[in-house]
């Protein structure tokens, strides 16, 4: 598919979705739905990526979605929660609505301290259908996702920092070589260690503690008979930084 409303490329082990400015009308909302089910397909399906950006093609990764525009962008939100790869939102703006729930359903988020947040949905009448109510309160507390919801309010990146929203605040001036940093570190590992982690982590806030320990065992164990293992091993005993292949 040849995307309008969005670019992808792609740099050694990461993996860019950019984000155009949107037309007014819901044709160009339309399409962007299409194109970034398309992309999320091209991600999942492309062994050599270990992480995926998601930002805007500015002078700096503005993130922003704002618009409420129903059952195409949960699929899309569900799409990038379901991907196996290492998902970082870098915000340098508004991520009000869908435009949250899109990020909530990342790994990581970092943003500029311009960045604000919020679900608004109740001053239309409606509630949030991209995941908000579910993801949000995992991430800051049931309390506090409330109190966000119900009043509809307006979280800025301090707050929204403290209260684990955002993993990392940074100036909007940096907020460039501060995401690279963190996608190039996190890029560095080990692929299958990185897929392994997010699959234990995920799956066990749903598990009791001692099924989650059984499942860190399991991949513990699983991971020994990984080629990339064994260059960890050979890495560290060669005293040189190691080369992944992924497998």
């Amino acid at each position: 598919m040849k995307y309008r409303t969005l670019k992808y490329k792609k740099t050694g082990r990461v993996a860019y979705i950019l984000f155009n400015t949107l037309e007014s009308g819901d044709s160009s909302h339309e399409r962007m739905c299409s194109e970034l089910l398309d992309v999320c397909d091209v991600v999942s399906r492309d062994d050599s990526v270990s992480v995926v950006v998601f930002g805007h093609d500015s002078g700096t990764f503005l993130y922003k979605m704002t618009t409420d525009f129903g059952s195409p962008v949960c699929k899309v939100v569900e799409s990038v929660a379901r991907l196996d790869k290492i998902t970082i939102a870098v915000i340098d703006g508004d991520a009000f609505g869908e435009g949250l729930e899109f990020a909530l359903a990342c790994d990581i988020r970092i943003a500029s301290e311009r960045s604000r947040f919020a679900l608004p949905n109740v001053e239309n009448g409606k509630i949030p259908s991209g995941g908000g109510t579910q993801r949000l309160p995992r991430l800051v507390g049931q309390a506090r996702a409330m109190e966000m919801i119900l009043t509809a309010q307006t979280v800025g990146a301090e707050e929204a920092f403290r209260i684990g929203l955002i993993q990392k605040m940074v100036s909007s001036k940096n907020i460039r070589d501060e995401s690279d940093s963190l996608v190039q570190n996190i890029a560095e590992k080990a692929p299958v260690a990185l897929r392994f982690c997010k699959e234990a982590v995920n799956k066990g806030a749903d598990l009791t503690l001692e099924q989650g320990l059984r499942l860190e065992a399991d991949m513990y164990f699983l991971i020994q008979t990984t080629s990339d293992r064994m260059e960890g091993i050979n890495s560290f005993l060669e005293k040189r930084k190691p080369s992944f292949k992924g497998e």
